[in-house]
């Protein structure tokens, strides 16, 4: 009866791994709980103006309720190498239409936001989802001893999300030894900070260096996070 059992349980996440896609969001609607696709549940959401409408759209993250195989790229921004099986998670947004009140959608992505187990000791790396100055924030934050948090602000121009600011802080929880990159794409500058994280305001050494690239990243050519080379062997 137990063998029973177990095969029946691994037929049901065969199963769901082989039947499962990304849910297709309602055109629009008036209510968070209305825009929510079936079986996926709500683990962050942020209200705000992201068009420049004076009005506040709405972002939010929604976790499917069982874990599938998925392909999720590791290290470049080309490939699909590591087969996972877990929760996946979708970004979405929506635009408030400031005459009828109703929510527009404005994007669907698949890839961008980390899956729980993506943070190695720290457990869960999705921090938040937040909307300030008309750009909206991402936050993660992961590892073991030493530990990393990535911070990326995507602003809607031309009719697309371009990553326009981003920060990266690599430390060791121990000792504090820490590197700090902070880029503005817009400006192309890289300001570098190296010390120590417990003594951020006085004695580490600030640098700062023109970042080199060509065009605006984006989330159809920025995968997820780590998988963009910015400069050699250092990745965002």
């Amino acid at each position: 009866m137990k063998y029973f059992f177990l095969c029946f349980f691994i037929g049901l996440k065969v199963c769901a791994a082989q039947t499962f896609s990304y849910p297709k969001f309602v055109k629009q609607g008036r209510t968070l709980e209305k825009l929510v696709p079936q079986n996926w549940k709500i683990i962050d959401t942020a209200y705000g103006d992201l068009n420049n409408d004076q009005t506040d759209d709405l972002a939010f993250v929604v976790e499917y309720h069982l874990p599938i195989a998925e392909n999720r790229a590791y290290g470049d921004n080309e490939t699909e190498l590591i087969k996972e099986f877990q929760k996946p998670r979708v970004l979405a947004i929506y635009f408030k239409n400031p005459q009828s009140g109703n929510f527009a959608f404005a994007l669907q992505n698949n890839n961008f936001i980390l899956r729980a187990h993506e943070g190695g000791g720290m457990g869960d790396p999705f921090k938040n989802i937040n909307i300030a100055n008309q750009n909206l924030q991402l936050s993660f934050e992961g590892g073991n001893n030493w530990r990393w948090k990535l911070d990326y602000d995507f602003n809607y121009r031309n009719k697309d999300w371009s990553l326009i600011l981003a920060n990266n802080i690599y430390y060791h929880i121990g000792s504090g030894e820490m590197t700090e990159k902070k880029y503005n794409f817009l400006d192309r500058r890289t300001y570098l900070v190296t010390g120590n994280i417990f003594n951020r305001n006085s004695g580490n050494q600030r640098t700062e260096e023109v970042l080199y690239f060509s065009d605006l990243r984006t989330f159809d050519t920025f995968k997820k996070p780590w998988t963009w080379e910015i400069t050699k062997d250092n990745f965002l």
